[in-house]
């Protein structure tokens, strides 16, 4: 919702901005198709990161929340539109599952607006749990039909 690009640099430069997270690496925005949620919504605009941090994951989703929530985020209806949906894909080697929070994110070997600009920043990182790379994900889901 709103001017998604515009929002999605804001997103990226208050990241920048909080004490014990540099930004790495940007990938370049893709325009891509809702998944999931209410029919006729707009397109949305994706991005990732490559981030490092001294922060806990769960301290970073605190952060990211924050940022979410000045940027004008109301957490609704699930995959319906927002102003800015900022997550967490993957924090190095580690596998997390807590109420609040999975790592690597549960759903993006299947989400090719995850997968491509994951791959164009980070194409061998492996994923901890499937033992496969962001290249080798991205090719297989690129193969896949897409919910």
């Amino acid at each position: 919702m709103g001017d998604s690009q515009s929002l999605l640099k804001e997103a990226w430069e208050r990241l920048s901005r909080i004490p014990g997270i540099q930004i790495i690496r940007l990938s370049s925005f893709y325009e891509t198709k809702p998944v999931g949620g209410p029919k006729n919504q707009p397109n949305y605009w994706n991005a990732a990161g490559h981030i490092q941090t001294q922060l806990l994951p769960e301290q970073l989703l605190t952060e990211i929340q924050e940022v979410e929530k000045i940027l004008g985020r109301v957490r609704t209806i699930r995959w319906g539109p927002r102003t800015i949906d900022i997550d967490i894909v993957f924090f190095g080697d580690f596998a997390i599952s807590t109420k609040s929070l999975v790592i690597p994110h549960p759903r993006m070997q299947e989400r090719l607006f995850v997968l491509e600009p994951a791959a164009e920043i980070a194409p061998d990182w492996r994923h901890s749990v499937l033992g496969t790379t962001v290249a080798e994900l991205l090719a297989t889901a690129k193969n896949q039909p897409h919910i």
